[in-house]
């Protein structure tokens, strides 16, 4: 259940990161991102994420950020990795799924 409450996350997430559609098979104009593009944003905001949580962290502890501030970030951290690791078991079950197809 929690891995399907992320994927929706993230499918929730691409809408709002400006994706408008990823794009046609075999087509050579692109309309928006390809799914590596997506993968590569999505790594990028979940690393942004726990830096910007690590940076609070480290505020906080020196006196400069309040308490509520560093759980903010640090629960945005934890979101957007589970929304990664959720697209990424996904993403294994796929390419499962496709081996186990007769030929």
């Amino acid at each position: 259940m929690i891995t399907a409450l992320a994927a929706a996350k993230a499918y929730a997430n691409s809408g709002a990161m400006g994706v408008g559609s990823i794009g046609s098979l075999g087509g050579s104009e692109k309309k928006g991102l390809d799914f590596g593009d997506l993968l590569k944003a999505s790594m990028e905001g979940a690393t942004k994420a726990s830096k910007i949580a690590e940076h609070k962290i480290a505020d906080q502890v020196a006196g400069k950020a309040e308490l509520v501030d560093v759980v903010t970030a640090i629960s945005s951290a934890e979101a957007s990795l589970e929304t990664v690791m959720s697209v990424r078991d996904q993403v294994i079950s796929a390419y499962q799924e496709i081996m186990r197809m007769p030929i």
